[in-house]
C-alpha cells in the first residue's frame, strides 16, 4: 500500500510517501525551490517521493492532507468575533485569502495533483488528518516504543496548541488538550518578534541568544503574561497579545510592561534583548518539566514522543533528559510542519486502513530520507561550471577532508542523501575543526553571513560521547544539548569574567571551543557507523590525527538559504562563501585554484 502524505500552505511544505508502512522518502519543498519555508503546494518534494520509490502518482492509494482546513478556518472566525471589533484589519486582510485559497484546500490539492499526473479518482483518494494527530503520528509510529505518551506542543493547528496523546501498537488516542489562544509555541514566538527575529524561523535564534542574557524577567512574565498550574497547564493573559486580532504578535501594552518597543530586526542586539531571551526560555524550561512530571505521574508510562515545533527547542529537551522524567525520549527530527507530511501519510496506514505496525529503532533511517546524487550526476555539473577538481578514492576522499580539517580549513561535505528535517546531519554539512577557538567566527561571519553570538553543533562519534559532554545516551538528530564536561572547560581570567553579552563570544572556554556556547553546553549529534558510515569514518580519521574524536557540523547554507539539495545548490554555496574545500560525492575542490 502507498500513500503519500502532504503539508502545504502555512509554512515548511513537505511531502512524505511510505509504502507498507516502511518510510520510503520524504524532503521539504524549500530545499527543491531555494525558498526558505516556503509554503506553497509542494509539487518538487512529491515528484522526487514518486521518483524515489518508482511509482506515478496514478498508483498511490492515498494522499492525506496534514491538517484540517475548516476546523481552522472556524476558529478564525469565532476568535475575530470573540475579539470583535479589535481586528477588524486583520480579518479584511485575511478573509479574502481564505475565501478564494485556503478554504478550498480540497480542490488546490487535486489541482496541484492533477498537474502531477493524478488519475480521475483524486476525490476518492484525498484525505484529510488533523494538524496534531499528525504531529503525534509522526512521532510515535517511527519510534522504537510499543506504547508512549505523545506530547504535541506547536504554535496552534486547528484548534489545539497542546496535546497528550496515547500511542499503543497501532493506535493513537488523545488524552488531553489546550486550546487556542494559549500556546507556549505561540509565547515564545511573541518574544521572538519582540525580539526582532522572524517568526516561524527565528525561534532557534532566541534560543542561540538566551545564555548570553540573565533570567531578569521570569517573574514579571509568570505574574502578567501566563498562569502556570501546577499539572503544567497554561492560560496566557491576552492583554498583551495582538495575535488573535492583529498583524503582529505583541500590542502596546506587552511594550508597555517592558518599558520598550520591539528591537527593530537587523539593528544592535541589547543586554535586554538577551535577558529576554534568556527568560523566556527559562520560562518555557519550567512549563514542560512541570507537565512532564505531571503526566508521568498521571499515566504511568514510562515513554515519551515529541514533536511539534517546540520540540526543537533542543536546550529544553536535553534538561528533560537529564531530569530522568520519562524513562525514554524520542523526538522527530522533523518535529515542525514539515514533519505533519510524514504523520499525515502514517494515520492513513495506521489509523485510516488500522494496519499493524512493527516497531524498530531505524524507522526513520537517520533521516536521511532526501535525495542522493551519484558520481556521474555530480560530475556533469563540475563539468558545466568549468571546475577544478579531483576524482579520489573513498579511502584518499576521507583522509584528504579530515586533513584539511586538522590544518583548521572549513570544508562543504556533500554526500548521500539529504536529510530530512530543519538540522543537518552529515550529509549537507559545513564542518570545521572543535579545536580552534577562531572557528566559530569565521564560519558565522566568512561561510553563513549570520549572526555571530550563534552556536555551532558537535558531530561526534557516539561511543566516545561521554568523554566530551554530559550525555547520557544516543543525541543521532541534534535535538538535545548537554554540558560539555567540567574537565574540558577552562577558568575564565578576570577580565574575561567581566564581558558580558556579545563579547563572551571569542572566549576560549573550553578545549574544543568552537562547539561549547557561552553558557559551557552543547548541541550533540551522535554519530555510528551503522547510522552513517562515511561520515563515521571522517571523523574517526580526524581522531587519528587530532585525538579528538568530534568536528564542527553546521548546516550547508547561507544566512536566509535553505540547506543544499542538489550538486548545483552545493557549488554556487562553495563559491559565493568562504568556504576553503568541497567534498562533494568522490570529488575534491580547492578554493584556492577555482577560476
Amino acid at each position: 500500500m502507498l500513500i503519500l502524505g502532504i503539508s502545504a500552505y502555512y509554512h515548511d511544505s513537505a511531502a512524505a510517501l511510505i509504502k507498507d508502512g516502511q518510510i520510503v522518502a520524504a524532503a521539504q519543498e524549500e530545499r527543491f525551490c531555494r525558498v526558505k519555508h516556503y509554503a506553497g503546494f509542494p509539487a518538487q518534494a512529491i515528484s522526487y517521493c514518486l521518483a524515489e520509490a518508482e511509482v506515478s502518482l496514478a498508483e498511490i492509494d492515498h494522499v492525506v492532507f496534514y491538517d484540517k482546513p475548516f476546523l481552522t478556518f472556524e476558529r478564525l472566525l469565532e476568535t475575530y468575533h470573540a475579539f470583535a471589533p479589535l481586528g477588524f484589519r486583520s480579518f479584511a486582510k485575511a478573509m479574502p485569502v481564505w475565501l478564494k485559497e485556503k478554504l478550498f484546500q480540497k480542490r488546490l490539492l487535486i489541482q496541484g495533483l492533477k498537474a502531477l499526473g493524478g488519475d480521475a479518482h483524486l476525490h476518492h483518494k484525498l484525505l484529510f488528518s488533523e494538524h496534531h494527530l499528525s504531529h503525534a503520528a509522526s512521532a510515535f509510529y517511527p519510534s522504537p516504543f510499543e506504547q508512549a505518551l505523545i506530547l504535541v506542543m506547536d504554535g496552534v493547528g486547528e484548534w489545539a496548541t497542546t496535546s497528550v496523546m496515547r500511542g499503543d501498537g497501532h493506535e493513537i488516542r488523545l488524552l488531553k488538550e489546550i486550546h487556542f489562544p494559549h500556546s507556549l509555541g505561540l509565547l515564545y514566538s511573541a518574544f521572538t518578534y519582540f525580539c526582532g527575529f522572524e517568526v516561524n524561523g527565528g525561534e532557534y535564534k532566541l534560543m542561540g541568544l538566551a545564555p548570553y542574557g540573565r533570567p531578569t524577567y521570569v517573574a514579571l512574565i509568570k505574574d502578567k503574561l501566563i498562569h502556570l498550574a501546577a499539572d503544567g497547564s497554561f492560560q496566557l493573559n491576552m492583554r498583551y497579545f495582538s495575535y488573535c486580532t492583529g498583524l503582529t504578535m505583541t500590542n502596546t501594552h506587552f511594550a508597555q510592561l517592558f518599558g520598550r518597543e520591539p528591537r527593530a530586526p537587523d539593528s544592535p542586539i541589547s543586554q535586554m534583548d538577551m535577558d529576554l531571551a534568556c527568560s523566556i526560555q527559562a520560562v518555557t524550561e519550567e512549563i514542560i518539566l512541570t507537565m512532564a512530571v505531571a503526566l508521568r505521574n498521571e499515566y504511568g508510562l514510562k515513554n515519551l514522543c515529541l514533536a511539534g515545533g517546540v520540540a526543537l527547542n533542543c536546550v529544553a529537551n536535553g534538561k528533560l533528559q537529564r531530569a530522568g522524567v520519562f524513562d525514554n525520549l524520542w523526538i522527530q527530527p522533523a518535529a515542525g510542519d514539515a514533519g505533519g507530511a510524514l504523520g499525515a501519510a502514517l494515520v492513513g496506514y495506521h489509523l485510516h486502513h488500522q494496519q499493524p505496525r512493527v516497531t524498530t529503532p531505524e524507522a526513520m533511517q537517520g533521516s536521511y530520507l532526501g535525495p542522493a546524487y551519484g558520481d556521474e550526476e555530480i560530475e556533469s555539473v563540475l563539468k558545466a561550471a568549468n571546475t577544478d577538481y579531483q576524482k579520489l578514492g573513498q579511502t584518499e576522499l576521507i583522509n584528504s577532508a579530515a586533513q584539511a580539517l586538522a590544518a583548521g580549513k572549513v570544508i562543504g561535505w556533500f554526500q548521500g542523501r539529504m536529510e530530512f528535517g530543519p538540522r543537518a546531519l552529515g550529509n549537507r554539512s559545513i564542518l570545521g575543526d572543535p579545536r580552534a577557538v577562531h572557528t566559530q567566527a569565521t564560519m558565522n561571519q566568512k561561510i553563513k553571513f549570520r549572526e555571530s553570538f550563534r552556536p555551532f553543533a558537535p558531530s561526534v562519534l557516539r561511543e566516545e560521547v561521554r568523554d566530551y559532554f554530559e550525555q547520557p545516551g544516543d543525541s543521532p538528530y541534534m535535538l538535545l544539548v548537554a554540558p560539555v564536561k567540567a574537565n574540558r572547560l577552562n577558568t575564565l581570567t578576570e577580565e574575561e569574567q567581566r564581558l558580558s553579552g556579545i563579547e563572551r563570544v571569542q572566549q576560549k572556554r573550553s578545549d574544543i571551543p568552537a562547539v561549547t556556547h557561552v553558557d559551557g553546553s552543547a548541541r550533540i549529534h551522535t554519530v555510528t557507523e551503522a547510522q552513517n558510515r562515511r561520515y563515521y569514518q571522517l571523523i574517526s580519521a580526524f581522531k587519528q590525527l587530532t585525538g579528538y574524536a568530534l568536528v564542527v557540523n553546521t548546516s550547508f547554507n547561507v544566512r536566509d538559504e535553505p540547506i543544499v539539495c542538489s550538486p548545483g545548490d552545493a557549488l554556487r554555496c562553495f563559491q559565493q562563501s568562504g568556504l576553503d574545500e568541497l567534498y562533494i560525492g568522490s570529488f575534491r575542490l580547492l578554493k584556492s585554484r577555482q577560476k
